[in-house]
């Protein structure tokens, strides 16, 4: 807790893979840090570590170029211990307005642990009916959802329990990042099943990430598009990232104790 504030807890959970977690939780805890606030990331993901690696590489990258880069303080855990899940997530919890947590891309008991305990759970969904599996089902021929999947359901109880333990609401946030060979038609059909959906199990929609060949080029720099000094001459892809980025943040409506973003 820093200056007397309750730390924020952001969880990004999705129990798919190749959603783009990794990527935007990095994102987003490198643009808090950059605003100001104090910022620490927790990587339980022990098996592929992307958010460990992301920040290893961008410090890295600091020490060889001299240039300092806006970086939370990060551990990771070991997928296995209870008792250090708790160790370090009450280190990490320290003297930061931001807690961003990145979860297994698969059912973990310590993702659902974190999912517990977030302020702000993020769930990240690229524009598919594949993706949106996770989270609803829709009859095959109207695409009107039938249900909510086993995913929603236990956030829904999630949520319930959070609120009668401490009264905090857990605040769901999809976030519907684009694909590039995704048609309209489709689009439109799985904006309308998340429309349908967010009103019967109550999560937000708000806009992510587009698929670009950019935020794979960054990782072993360790870059985001905030580091836009580092880039030399921005192209138009560039340009257009940092506008997807300022816009997923002001989207997330987080606590505001700190300067606008990259001004």
């Amino acid at each position: 807790m820093a200056n007397g504030r309750k730390t924020h807890t952001i969880v990004f959970a999705n129990e798919k893979g190749g959603t783009g977690k990794s990527t935007t939780a990095v994102h987003v805890a490198i643009a808090l840090q950059a605003r100001g606030a104090r910022v620490a990331a927790f990587d339980l993901d022990h098996r592929q570590r992307t958010m460990t690696r992301y920040f290893e590489n961008r410090l890295a990258t600091e020490k060889r170029t001299g240039r300092e880069l806006p970086t939370p303080k990060f551990a990771a855990h070991d997928g296995e211990s209870l008792a250090r899940f708790g160790e370090v997530f009450d280190e990490l919890d320290k003297d930061v307005d931001f807690l961003v947590i990145d979860t297994p891309g698969r059912d973990d008991r310590f993702g659902r642990m974190a999912a517990a305990r977030a302020d702000t759970l993020v769930t990240p969904m690229n524009d598919s009916f594949v993706d949106f599996d996770l989270i609803g089902q829709v009859d095959p021929d109207s695409f009107k959802v039938t249900r909510p999947s086993f995913y929603a359901e236990l956030i829904w109880d999630a949520r319930k329990a959070r609120a009668k333990s401490d009264g905090v609401t857990i605040d769901w946030v999809v976030l519907r990042n684009r694909l590039q060979h995704i048609e309209a038609r489709n689009m439109r059909r799985v904006s309308d099943a998340l429309d349908q959906l967010a009103k019967r199990v109550g999560f937000r929609v708000i806009p992510g990430l587009g698929e670009r060949v950019i935020y794979r080029e960054l990782f072993p720099k360790g870059l985001t598009m905030i580091d836009s000094r580092e880039f030399g001459e921005m192209g138009l892809s560039h340009v257009a990232a940092r506008q997807e980025l300022r816009e997923m943040m002001a989207a997330l409506a987080l606590p505001e104790p700190v300067l606008p973003l990259f001004a």
